[in-house]
């Protein structure tokens, strides 16, 4: 911990002065390249072995031999197509392939780590398996985190998404490649299609040429790096990750499956990889927003499951696929009803059966058995009942939201009005925001617009709540006859329950990370327009 310790107060001791000192420049020849008249989106390719596996002298504290470590940046230059974290994703392999050429890659983000040292044996019984390791084209890990809260605030664990949904996919042999935490075999990652003959063909596998010097290795490889290497190939078609979509994992491995090969969903006691997840509000609803835009911009392409895996992949596969690649247009139906409800309450207008007739039991019946079975499996499943409330109010803010935004955003996209952009999820927070995240107060402050929806939408269901009762106490005509009214006082109650931390956070907090005052005169006078408006 002390050497980590020493590398991050060196790390910010660079940062604070802007430049590489010229001892640390001596030590790495590398830095040399990054001179002035280099940005992060103008450079040649550099490649620099920081250790030599193949030197005798290379060894850790305790004279273990160390594994060859290599710095790369790819060649970017403006006009030319980067790919994002795709094309980063490809030299990578291209790289290592001349490298090291071995059979099995591990894709972690920079923002996780390894937890259990045995992942890699365990994910190495499923490659090498007898009987169907063959098959196998990649081991992947859910997503799990080290910061997560007691309470789960912003439903980011997801205990019921990894034990339950993810692996019930896992089970047609097409697990979801999720970009993290995920072991793949090299040959099925660069394109090659599934053959009973693989069956054996680990011995084939070696390591290039090592007698080459360092020099020669390195130069070898920024070739790999540049970025017109990829001009007049497959890469980013049929070879590597796959290019133009936001979630290129989710693609990828379709693509993958499609080819012929199996994937396995791998969820053990013991966390292979952890990371850091959203502490703010604003970060989580981000993150969901490319994700769902991107999953659903792979559905209104030739890659959606019902077209591209017709007769590749079992029916349960696709609309396992399906679930995740049309959160997006979900935003409809829910952004409907959000509106709906409060609306139609305030003008007495009913939208379910009265308790008394036996239309009502259906309802009834939905309503609580998804309600109870959804709180049981999340016991089960090693949640609290306060992080359950959490995550279904998270649920109403992702589809009030990020899934609405990314479904327009998609829709744009798909008419040729604007291009993919890929949103870089900043997890480093200030230290006031990150001790409200530990104490589990929701963090807004800000003008997002989404805020604005959220607030609005918190506004319009404590107008119509307030409105019915008051009226009801008043005897207001349209209200003698409650018992019509009374399903959706009860479901406005919930909404308003839901966002008690909205109505916290623009009239009784006063830190940093309350709806600023802008946000909140927005929200009540557009609620309170559509609470005028006459909807007979």
């Amino acid at each position: 911990m002390d050497v980590h310790q020493d590398m991050k107060k060196r790390i910010e001791a660079v940062t604070d002065k802007g430049c590489v000192p010229e001892e640390i420049k001596n030590q790495h020849k590398g830095f040399s390249e990054w001179n002035a008249d280099v940005t992060k989106q103008n450079h040649q390719p550099i490649v620099q072995f920081v250790i030599d596996g193949r030197d005798t002298d290379a060894v850790d504290s305790a004279g273990c031999r160390l594994p060859t470590l290599v710095y790369m940046a790819r060649e970017k230059r403006p006009g030319w197509p980067h790919h994002f974290k795709a094309g980063a994703m490809n030299a990578l392999i291209r790289v290592s392939s001349e490298i090291s050429s071995g059979a099995i890659i591990l894709n972690l983000d920079c923002d996780m780590y390894a937890n259990n040292a045995d992942s890699i044996k365990e994910a190495l019984c499923f490659l090498m398996d007898e009987k169907r390791g063959h098959q196998i084209a990649y081991v992947q890990h859910p997503q799990n985190y080290n910061n997560i809260t007691k309470n789960d605030l912003y439903g980011n664990s997801s205990p019921v998404l990894h034990k339950v949904e993810l692996a019930g996919i896992g089970g047609f042999g097409t697990a979801l490649y999720c970009g993290t935490g995920c072991f793949h075999r090299r040959t099925s990652l660069c394109g090659s299609k599934y053959s009973k003959d693989y069956k054996g063909l680990w011995n084939l596998e070696t390591r290039k040429d090592d007698t080459r010097t360092v020099s020669e290795l390195e130069e070898a490889s920024k070739v790999l790096a540049s970025c017109g290497y990829e001009q007049g190939t497959l890469w980013g078609k049929e070879m590597g990750l796959v290019y133009g979509c936001p979630v290129e994992d989710i693609v990828t491995g379709l693509t993958i499956q499609c080819r012929g090969w199996k994937s396995v969903y791998y969820n053990p006691d013991n966390k292979a990889f952890l990371g850091v997840a959203p502490p703010t509000l604003d970060i989580a609803l981000v993150q969901f927003t490319r994700w769902s835009d991107g999953m659903f911009q792979i559905f209104l392409s030739k890659y959606c499951p019902f077209i591209y895996g017709h007769n590749k992949m079992k029916l349960g596969a696709q609309m396992g696929y399906s679930v995740y690649l049309l959160w997006a247009p979900f935003s409809l139906p829910n952004l409907y009803y959000a509106i709906a409800l409060p609306l139609s309450l305030l003008h007495g207008i009913p939208l379910f059966p009265e308790v008394s007739s036996r239309w009502f039991i259906p309802f009834a019946y939905v309503f609580l058995s998804k309600n109870i079975y959804s709180i049981a499996e999340a016991l089960i499943c090693g949640s609290t009942f306060k992080a359950w409330w959490n995550l279904q109010r998270m649920w109403v803010i992702r589809r009030t939201t990020a899934f609405f935004f990314a479904f327009i955003d998609c829709i744009v996209r798909q008419l040729g009005l604007s291009q993919t952009t890929f949103s870089i999820t900043a997890k480093v927070v200030t230290e006031d925001v990150s001790k409200r995240y530990q104490q589990e107060i929701m963090e807004f402050g800000s003008t997002s617009i989404m805020f604005t929806v959220i607030s609005t939408l918190a506004m319009l269901n404590l107008f119509s709540l307030v409105g019915v009762l008051k009226m009801v106490f008043l005897g207001g005509s349209e209200y003698k006859n409650i018992e019509k009214l009374i399903c959706q006082v009860i479901l406005c109650v919930l909404m308003v329950m839901v966002n008690a931390p909205v109505y916290e956070a623009l009239f009784f907090r006063k830190d940093r990370g309350s709806i600023p005052v802008s946000v909140m005169f927005k929200s009540i006078v557009v609620a309170s327009l559509a609470c005028l408006l006459p909807l007979n």
